[in-house]
């Protein structure tokens, strides 16, 4: 992975564009040959992905950039996806060059800001950025493409092309569904869910690594660090008007997700048939329109500075 584009950047792979058809659903044949990845790919998806990073502006009161950056310079969006964070923040900082890394070319904006800048490359793969390069790095929603043993050397990676006093910035859902009321038990097809999605992924994948991110960064050397945990509805449940609003929509994204993300790993990895993943997927669905169950997933967040 290189921001030179003059000298360093190649012609894509064409091998990272072909695509595989899925249960009426368009992957990455790439990734999904590799493991690296098991999401769709198509325009449900990249919409899906919008619709979570407006959800994700509202539980943040639209706040892209926690940490205290000001007038960055050079940015790097880790795992871009439909690349609406980077067009967001771009915007903001129209004089600031922003760099995003993904695996699949498939969700690029037709149309992106002038200082954007959209590359193909594995994240799994250790970084060719320069050291001290920029000065502030956005991680969210790579858990399920990330390797199991490459989470330590890849918050490394992202402090070392941080600049002295660069921030990093990381974002994850922990995808096991819990219950605000305890209603939930191991009868509910939500934690069945939960409960193969881990299993399924336990070989190649470490979906808990949310709950380490703190300690991934000190580990990286990294100083001022600081995480906590938001508990995302999955439904209108709550009482708060906030996160009622957030939980109503949430639910579409993570119906919409659940279908996606999930298929390949049970059918493959756990040799469900489709209708065994099916009649899941149906009876998931339906719980989380269950106001009683008050089903949540944490989402954790993490930023990190690099020492001076």
């Amino acid at each position: 992975m290189s921001s030179n584009l003059e000298s360093d950047t190649i012609s894509l792979d064409t091998s990272f564009e072909a695509t595989i058809q899925i249960q009426g659903r368009t992957y990455q044949q790439w990734a999904v040959d590799h493991g690296t990845s098991f999401g769709p790919v198509d325009e449900y998806e990249r919409d899906r992905q919008e619709t979570q990073h407006q959800i994700f502006k509202l539980v943040f009161d639209r706040r892209l950039i926690f940490p205290p950056v000001n007038n960055p310079r050079k940015i790097l969006d880790c795992g871009y996806g439909s690349a609406s964070w980077a067009t967001d923040v771009a915007m903001s900082y129209p004089r600031c060059e922003v760099i995003g890394v993904d695996i699949t070319p498939h969700m690029m904006p037709d149309d992106p800001p002038q200082n954007l800048i959209l590359q193909v490359d594995d994240l799994n793969e250790p970084f060719t950025f320069r050291t001290n390069e920029f000065d502030f790095i956005h991680s969210r929603n790579v858990v399920t493409g990330i390797n199991k043993g490459r989470w330590p050397s890849y918050v490394k990676d992202c402090a070392r092309v941080l600049r002295p006093g660069g921030w990093l910035q990381m974002v994850e859902i922990y995808h096991n569904v819990q219950s605000d009321n305890g209603t939930m038990t191991d009868g509910h097809a939500l934690r069945e869910m939960s409960t193969k999605f881990l299993l399924a992924a336990e070989n190649s994948k470490d979906l808990r690594a949310p709950l380490a991110l703190e300690s991934f960064m000190r580990g990286a050397g990294m100083v001022d660090v600081a995480g906590r945990m938001i508990p995302l509805p999955l439904n209108g449940w709550s009482i708060n008007p906030k996160e009622r609003e957030i939980g109503e929509r949430f639910n579409y994204s993570y119906k919409a997700a659940m279908s996606g993300h999930m298929r390949i790993p049970l059918t493959e990895r756990l040799h469900m048939t489709d209708d065994q993943f099916n009649d899941l997927m149906q009876r998931a669905t339906e719980e989380l329109d269950n106001i009683g169950l008050k089903p949540y997933v944490g989402l954790y967040i993490c930023i990190g500075r690099k020492a001076i």
